[in-house]
């Protein structure tokens, strides 16, 4: 098999937020895959991952991309519009234009594009039945755009029903858990036509303790309403976590 880099962008979804390790870092499905591909090939990968939680598909585009295909992968990995989804005005042609811009670049560099949907959160969200509409609205609109490229790896989460269930999220209800994690990472692999662990599709059920009523609203929907209403971001002045390749051995 040829030597594999595999260089992730993104957001919160590709970064790993809600798969936390004990030392307090984020892994996730990205992470996951790297590990994966390196077992079943039996020879290292290289691997990069400039996902930033918080960001917009745009901002993703304009930042993440140019620096990750100077790295020269193999492979480039590819979600966003999530960020984008939750806000009121968000442009659904907007953000398909820049999955159009990212598969455009893919092939001017000769790289194997993989483009993900996002895992679909709306059943245990306020105001989910709004963000079910918008995210098959998305999901259908990036499906048309890309219907005529089968040589692109896709690896859709979003119609997924058993991802939707809420034993798959963390307590936040936005983020997957590790278990979640792992079902789109058994997904990605199965695009790239690897066999993954077949655990991985549904790992053991851990319990569920989340905040209820006033206490999920005052710790995680009042905090993201504040950062809307004074234009922050949670990914404010962090850094990627793998900017440059690492092996995965």
């Amino acid at each position: 098999m040829a030597s594999i880099r595999f260089v992730a962008i993104g957001d919160s979804f590709t970064e790993g937020v809600g798969d936390d390790l004990p030392d307090g870092r984020v892994r996730g499905w990205a992470d996951l895959v790297a590990q994966g591909w390196a077992d079943a090939s039996a020879q290292p990968i290289e691997y990069a991952n400039l996902a930033i939680r918080g960001k917009l598909v745009w901002p993703i585009v304009e930042q993440q991309l140019e620096p990750a295909l100077a790295l020269k992968p193999t492979h480039l990995s590819f979600n966003g519009g999530g960020n984008d989804m939750l806000r009121p005005r968000s442009s659904v042609s907007r953000i398909v234009d820049a999955f159009t811009h990212v598969m455009r670049r893919c092939d001017e560099e000769g790289v194997q594009l993989i483009l993900l949907s996002g895992a679909n959160p709306s059943g245990q969200l306020p105001l989910g039945p709004v963000f079910q509409r918008r995210g098959d609205i998305l999901t259908a609109a990036v499906s048309k755009r890309i219907e005529d490229r089968p040589d692109i790896m896709r690896a859709f989460n979003w119609p997924d029903r058993e991802l939707s269930t809420p034993p798959y999220w963390s307590q936040d209800r936005l983020h997957m858990n590790s278990r979640g994690h792992h079902r789109v990472a058994a997904r990605v692999l199965t695009a790239a036509g690897i066999e993954p662990p077949a655990d991985w599709w549904s790992l053991p059920q851990l319990p569920l303790i989340s905040p209820r009523g006033a206490a999920y609203y005052r710790e995680y929907v009042g905090p993201w309403v504040r950062r809307r209403l004074t234009g922050t971001s949670s990914g404010d002045n962090r850094e990627p976590k793998h900017p440059e390749w690492i092996t995965v051995g």
